[in-house]
């Protein structure tokens, strides 16, 4: 056990030496690497502030069926009655607005009460609010639910209050599509530029190596302390990704409070806690290891 934690230690001790050995070159690779990784980290501060913000918002479609004009009187009061007994676990609220009541309403609304003076008698249909139970898939159930009704007696329009949920519910999934691939894009750009900062590295130190080899190194020896730079440097990258994501929030988060107080919101963008960010560090230095490794294996074969 000593011997294995004092080899890791000088492979650890040779990779600080090796990384400071050229300052330049190695900031700007952990540069390149934490711009790429600040990336799909802003892309999921966005998305995970934005979720509770989306939940707080009621996404509970409601369908309107609007009678025909020449229904009978009760035709609607039946109909609720029907959806009641019908879909009762499906929906959590029915309600009846006469044509009477819809017109005072109107009329109250400002704007209307001239145009409707002119009328000779109100035109306005008796309808059905219903509200759909809270649950899966909301759009379409609504959908399907309005597909049913449209074909009901005394039934002239179901009018599906529902094409904002759907386009909130698109969104949010083509954001987390982006972000997943855009975190593809981002592990390919960071094996990349470990594979080439170890190949340079393995490359120019390859007399060192064959010294090494000849007084009987073993290939854990040698490549160890190249796993320690694509770790290490990943870590670090990371590290500074986090940075540069605080520092690129401050702005981010004064402008969208501009924005939000115009709609009488407090919306923040907050980085994600240490629950993602240390399993986001801990992969990212697994994959600066692994594309060490792939480096030093394809490139010390001499």
């Amino acid at each position: 056990m000593k011997s294995w934690l004092r080899q890791h230690r000088y492979a650890l001790s040779i990779t600080v030496r090796r990384l400071l050995a050229q300052p330049f070159s190695s900031f700007a690779n952990l540069i390149v690497i934490a711009l790429a990784l600040s990336l799909p980290l802003l892309g999921t501060t966005v998305l995970l502030s934005a979720e509770p913000v989306a939940r707080q918002v009621s996404v509970t479609p409601e369908l309107t069926l609007f009678m025909k004009v020449d229904a009978p009187a009760n035709s609607a009061r039946d109909t609720a009655d029907r959806i009641a007994r019908e879909h009762d676990a499906q929906i959590s609220g029915v309600r009846v607005i006469g044509r009477d009541e819809a017109l005072r309403t109107l009329r109250n609304t400002p704007g209307w009460e001239a145009s409707l003076a002119v009328l000779p008698e109100n035109p306005l249909p008796d309808a059905v609010v219903v509200t759909l139970e809270q649950g899966e898939d909301l759009a379409a159930r609504a959908d399907t639910l309005a597909a049913a009704w449209r074909g009901w007696d005394h039934v002239d329009v179901v009018q599906l209050d529902s094409a904002w949920v759907q386009r909130l519910e698109a969104l949010l999934r083509f954001a987390r599509i982006g972000l997943g691939l855009l975190a593809v894009s981002v592990a390919l750009v960071v094996l990349a530029t470990v594979f080439n900062t170890v190949r340079m590295q393995a490359l120019s130190q390859r007399e060192e190596i064959a010294v090494a080899r000849l007084v009987g190194a073993t290939e854990s020896f040698v490549r160890r302390p190249f796993l320690y730079v694509g770790a290490l440097s990943c870590t670090l990258a990371s590290l500074l990704a986090i940075g540069i994501a605080a520092l690129a929030l401050q702005p981010l988060n004064q402008a969208l409070a501009t924005l939000a107080r115009s709609y009488g919101a407090d919306i923040a963008l907050h980085l994600p806690g240490p629950g993602v960010l240390v399993p986001a560090i801990v992969a990212t230095a697994l994959l600066g290891a692994i594309s060490a490794r792939w480096s030093v294996t394809r490139n010390t074969r001499f």
